[in-house]
C-alpha cells in the first residue's frame, strides 16, 4: 500500500475505533439526518457529538450538507466498502500464514513420525 493509502487507512479505522461514531454510521447509512437530531440520541453535548461527526467527515465517512441552518449528515456507502476491502485484504494474509503453518505442521509430522504429542 501507499504512503497515502496508509494514511488514509489509519483515518478509517480511528474513526471506526469508536463505538459512538459507529452508531453514528449505521444512523446515517441507514439515511440522512440532522446532526442535531444525532445529537438527540446520546447522552452527551451537542458539541461532542460535531466532533464525532468531524472525525467521520475527515476519514471520508460521511459528508454533510446544509438545508437552512442545519447541518445534514449521510454516510458514503463507498468509504465503508473500502474499510471492508481492507479488511478482506488483511484476512487473505491472516489465512495465508495460517495455511502455511499447516503445512509446516504437516510436513513435520510426515518428516518426523515418531514426535507425536
Amino acid at each position: 500500500m501507499s504512503e497515502d493509502d496508509e494514511e488514509r487507512a489509519d483515518a478509517l479505522f480511528h474513526a471506526l475505533a469508536d463505538r459512538t461514531r459507529r452508531d453514528i454510521m449505521r444512523r446515517v447509512l441507514a439515511g440522512e439526518h440532522s446532526v442535531s437530531a444525532l445529537a438527540a440520541k446520546y447522552d452527551m453535548s451537542f458539541a461532542a457529538v460535531q466532533k464525532h461527526v468531524a472525525v467521520l467527515e475527515k476519514a471520508g465517512l460521511l459528508t454533510k450538507r446544509r438545508n437552512g441552518r442545519e447541518q445534514l449528515a449521510s454516510g458514503d456507502v463507498r468509504a465503508v466498502r473500502s474499510v471492508a476491502s481492507m479488511l478482506t485484504e488483511l484476512e487473505q494474509v491472516w489465512r495465508g500464514r495460517i495455511a502455511r503453518i499447516d503445512e509446516l505442521i504437516a510436513f513435520d509430522t510426515t518428516t518426523h513420525p515418531d514426535q507425536e504429542d
